[in-house]
This record gives C-alpha cells, structure tokens and sequence, in this order.
C-alpha cells in the first residue's frame, strides 16, 4: 500500500516537472509578440506625434529683419496749371498797347487837330492802310468818321477817342460769331484742325490751345498729323504732357490722314472733349499739298464731321495772310482765324482786313512766346488797347 501511495506521488511530480518545463519556457518565448487587435478604418489619418529630443536644441540667435521700405509709387510727371482763360486778354492788354499806341496816338493826333482839311484825311488814310486794315475798310472808315466828325462837331480828344473807337469796333465786325466750337457732340469729341503755311506757329499754336481748353475744364487728344517734320511732333507730345494730354503720331514721312483718322478715333475711345489735329505747314501755291490737306479733312469726316478749322495767320505777314486765307478757305472750309505775333507788328489792321476780306472771325490772338499768351479774341477790348490811355 505504502509502495502504491509513493508510486502514485513520484508520478504526480514527476508530471508536475514536466508541465512547468513545458509551459514556462513557451510563455517566456512569445511575451510580448502576439499580433495587435485588429483596428476599424475611420478614414482619418491618424499622425504621430513629434518626438521630443532627448535635449532642447540651443535657440537660434534671431536679427529683427529692417522694415521693408514703404514703396511709393514714381512720382508722376508735374502738370502745368494753365492761366485761366478769363482775363487773359485784359493781362496782354499792356503788351498789345506797347505794340499798337503808335497807331492810336497817330490818328487821335491828326483827329484832335483845329482843322481837319483834305491833307490831315489823307493822313489818317494812310495810317490806316499803313496798319494793313485795308482799302475797302480803309476807306469805310475814314467815310464815316469824316461826316461823324463834320455832323457832331467834336472837338475834344476824349471825344474824338471814343468816336474812332466805335468805328474801329465796327469795322471789326463784333457781331460775327468766335465761339471755339470744343464741345463734344453726338457720340464723339469735338474735333478741331488747325492749318496753315509754314512758319505761323500752328504746332506752338495747337499746343497754347490744349492748355486753353485745359484750363476751361476739357480733356483733350492731340493728334500729330504733321509727319513730314519729326520736331513738329516731338513739340506737339511736349506740349501735350505738360497738361496730362495724349499725343498720337505716326512714323516720320507716314501718311498725315491716317494718323488724324487714328486720333479721333482714339479720342473717342478716352471719351475726352475734344482732338486737336496739327498739320503739315504748306504754301498756298503748291497744289499737292493742298490736296493733300483736303485728303486729311476727308478722312478725318468718316468719323464724323469737323466742328472747327483755325488757320493760323502770322501777323507780321501783312496783306500776304489774305492770300494765304483765301485758298485755306476754299480746301479746308476754314471758320476761325488764329493770329499770331500780333505783339510784334504794328499793323494789327490786318484782323479787319481777314474779316473783312473772308467774313471769317478772329477767334484767337496771340501776344508772346509765353505758354498762356493765347486769348480769346475781344474787338471791343482789342480797339481799347489799340488806342492806348489817351484821355481827353
């Protein structure tokens, strides 16, 4: 019995023994290797986070950056203010008087006379025709002063002053129209063009215009149709800049009508007042050019018609500007005369004689190479400055 106890008990341990030999050892082996659970898809990507270095990595020196230079814009070119247009003839009065008492003073002197006979009538004739007014204005004029002076019996300087001043405003015709046809109308810009014989002064002229337009508050294009002579436009886009005005020209020799064509239609596209057309100077006498002249004027029409056509006269010219005018009138349809270097000349006359001659106005004056020496013409203000101060 004892034999079968002990036997029984070495078994038990000898199975015991050989259990924990075997399941010991298997734990050992797979701790820490079994497969993880498995994990749902949420469809969002999970990310690690950082990991932190063992040490803190030593802080970067950092330099405050200097504050970026504010960036301003380039300064824009510096526009000229022109003079406004009001009181601009009553400001040249004085230089126009310098120019013209010498007519004033001649014929008040032989008007103020004791005794106006034949000879001092023959006297006043000549002064008149001297200032270039003319033979058939001339010859009106001293007509009506002569039985004027005979009926009312005038004596007195002050008297005789206003008396030739009447009838030289007369002779000027004020009742003619010398509006500057610049307002838009229709669905395009007012388009003017200015012509005349080489030397006048049209591209300084159609410059000295912008800036009365300018200053009358217009926008303006200007249009540099005078491609024969490079200067002309390189003067006319400086004129232009002064007053923020855009220039359109074409290549040097180019043909002038489509560069006038281009800017009425660019001047229509800006939407601005008016386009200002300068063209090639030519002499009267040479039919070429002034085809050509009529050329530009037909083109520059598909686009509409012209509202105004300036001949600019120089002043200095005497009676040759009725030459000149006549046939610009015929090609170009001129409406406004531009009389130029008035400030130079004693023979201011020559404003009868145009309007007289053409029944074209004189609609503008200019008194000096100045920028703002162009005005608007005034007869009453004209004839004022023409006889001076003289007082009776």
């Amino acid at each position: 019995m004892l034999a079968i106890i002990v036997t029984v008990v070495v078994l038990l341990i000898l199975a015991a023994v050989l259990v924990v030999g075997f399941v010991v050892p298997r734990v050992r082996r797979g701790r820490g290797e079994l497969p993880p659970p498995p994990v749902r898809s949420t469809g969002v990507t999970a990310t690690k986070p950082p990991v932190e270095s063992a040490a803190p990595a030593a802080p970067e020196r950092l330099v405050q950056p200097a504050p970026p230079a504010a960036e301003t814009a380039p300064p824009g070119p510096l526009l000229d203010v022109p003079e406004p247009i009001a009181g601009r003839m009553q400001r040249l009065r004085a230089r126009l008087a310098r120019s013209q008492t010498s007519l004033g003073r001649g014929l008040l002197s032989v008007l103020s006379r004791d005794k106006l006979d034949d000879d001092a009538w023959d006297e006043i004739e000549e002064a008149l025709l001297t200032a270039d007014v003319g033979l058939k204005s001339t010859t009106e004029i001293v007509d009506r002063l002569r039985t004027r002076t005979q009926i009312l019996g005038t004596r007195s300087q002050g008297e005789l002053r206003a008396l030739l001043s009447e009838e030289l405003v007369t002779a000027l015709r004020p009742e003619l129209d010398r509006t500057l046809h610049t307002v838009p109308t229709g669905s395009g810009p007012a388009v003017v063009m200015v012509v005349g014989v080489n030397g006048t002064g049209k591209t300084t002229t159609c410059g000295k215009l912008a800036r009365v337009l300018v200053a009358d508050g217009r926008t303006v294009l200007l249009g540099a149709a005078d491609t024969f002579r490079a200067a002309a436009a390189d003067q006319l886009q400086t004129w232009g800049a002064r007053v923020g005005a855009e220039t359109i020209r074409g290549p040097e020799g180019g043909d002038p009508a489509s560069v006038a064509f281009e800017a009425v239609k660019a001047g229509k596209e800006a939407g601005v007042d008016a386009v200002l057309i300068d063209t090639a100077g030519r002499l009267h006498t040479k039919v070429g050019l002034m085809d050509e002249l009529g050329k530009v004027k037909r083109v520059v029409e598909k686009h509409g018609p012209i509202d105004e056509t300036l001949l600019v006269l120089d002043a200095t010219t005497g009676q040759n500007g009725l030459t000149q005018a006549r046939v610009f009138l015929e090609v170009a349809e001129v409406t406004g005369v531009v009389l130029t270097k008035l400030d130079g000349t004693a023979k201011g006359g020559i404003v009868i004689s145009v309007q007289a001659e053409l029944g074209v106005p004189v609609k503008l004056i200019g008194l000096g190479e100045g920028a703002d020496d162009l005005a608007p013409f005034d007869p009453e203000q004209f004839v004022d400055a023409l006889l001076g101060d003289v007082v009776g």
